[in-house]
C-alpha cells in the first residue's frame, strides 16, 4: 500500500487477468510478455467454479507467491456461485442467476441459513488466504466485481442492505474470524451507469476503488473526475478492460494506479503495436 501510494498520481501499473483454465495460471501474462518484451507489474486469477478450475486452484495460489517473489503484485477475484447451490457450478444459472428478496435477506442477516452457507463457503478460501499470509505475500483481493452488473447474484441491489453488506460481512469473517491481515480489499463497478454511491460499502471497507471500463466511450473524463470524487484520497484503478487506455489518456488521467486488461479481450480489442507502446512508455509500470 505504501507503494501504490507513492505512485499514485505518477504512474500506473499494467496487469492483465489470467482467465481460465486455472491449470494455466500464468497463460496471458505470458502472451504480454513474449509480445512486449515486458512482464505485467500485476498478475490477476480467480478462484472460479467449474470442476477443472476448483481442482486447480492451489496453482493459481502457489502462482501468486512465486509472482510475488518475482516483483509483481497478485489479485485474486472471485467468480463464485450462489450460496443457494454447491461451490462447483456453471455460469449461466450458477454464477449468472437470482436469489428472491428473501434469500438475500437471509444471506446477509447473522445466523440465517445462506448466511452460515457463506461463511462455510469463506472457509474454503480463507485457507488459500492464509497460506498467501503464512508466506508473507500481500494480495490484492476482489471478492465481488461489478456490484452494479445486475446479470451476477450478488449485484445490483442499492442501498445499505443490499450488495454493499455482503461485501462487509465478507470482509469482517475474513479478517476478525480467519485474522487475515494480508488482503488489500478492492471496490469494484463497472461503467454501466453511475449511480455508484448506491453501492459503497463505506471507506473503512475498501482500500482501492476499481472501475471496469466496457462502454464505448471508453476512458471519459467524467468517470475518472466522479471516482476522484468518490474515493478522495484513497488510491483508484481500472480493475477491468477489453480496450486498453492510450499512453496520453494516462497521462492525462494519472491517478489510475494500474490498468488491468481483461485476459483474452487485450489481444482482440488491441493492436500489437497500441500494447507494445503502453508497455513501453515511461507512464507504464512493468515487472
Amino acid at each position: 500500500m505504501d507503494y501504490l501510494h507513492s505512485i499514485s498520481g505518477k504512474k500506473t501499473i499494467l496487469g492483465i487477468h489470467n482467465r481460465e483454465p486455472n491449470a494455466i495460471p500464468d497463460l496471458q501474462t505470458n502472451k504480454i510478455s513474449e509480445l512486449t518484451s515486458k512482464k505485467p507489474a500485476l498478475y490477476s486469477a480467480d478462484f472460479l467454479f467449474l470442476d477443472e478450475d476448483v481442482d486447480n486452484r492451489w496453482k493459481i495460489v502457489k502462482e501468486c507467491k512465486k509472482k510475488w517473489i518475482e516483483g509483481m503484485i497478485p489479485q485474486l477475484m472471485l467468480h463464485v456461485v450462489a450460496p443457494t447451490l454447491e461451490d462447483r457450478g456453471v455460469w449461466d444459472g450458477g454464477v449468472q442467476t437470482k436469489l428472491t428478496d428473501a434469500q438475500w435477506e437471509d444471506l446477509i442477516t447473522d445466523g440465517g441459513k445462506l448466511n452460515k452457507i457463506w461463511k462455510l463457503r469463506l472457509d474454503t478460501y480463507a485457507v488459500y488466504l492464509k497460506y498467501l499470509q503464512e508466506e508473507n505475500v500481500p494480495v490484492l483481493f476482489r471478492p465481488f466485481h461489478e456490484m452494479n452488473q445486475a446479470a451476477f447474484w450478488w449485484a445490483g441491489r442499492k442501498g445499505l442492505k443490499g450488495t454493499s453488506a455482503l461485501y462487509k460481512i465478507t470482509r469482517d469473517y475474513l479478517e476478525d474470524i480467519h485474522k487475515l491481515n494480508n488482503l488489500i480489499f478492492v471496490w469494484n463497478i463497472q461503467d454501466l451507469d453511475y449511480e455508484w454511491e448506491e453501492y459503497h460499502p463505506g471507506n473503512s471497507y475498501y482500500d482501492i476503488f476499481s472501475l471496469d471500463v466496457y462502454n464505448e466511450d471508453g476512458f471519459t473524463k467524467f468517470k475518472y473526475d466522479k471516482m476522484l470524487d468518490i474515493a478522495g484520497d484513497k488510491l483508484i484503478a481500472i480493475g477491468e478492460c477489453a480496450v486498453l487506455p492510450t499512453v496520453q489518456e494516462l497521462i492525462e488521467q494519472p491517478r489510475w494506479v494500474f490498468v488491468m486488461s481483461w485476459a483474452e479481450l487485450t489481444f482482440e480489442y488491441n493492436s500489437n503495436q497500441k500494447i507494445i507502446d503502453l508497455y513501453n512508455s515511461e507512464i507504464a509500470v512493468t515487472l
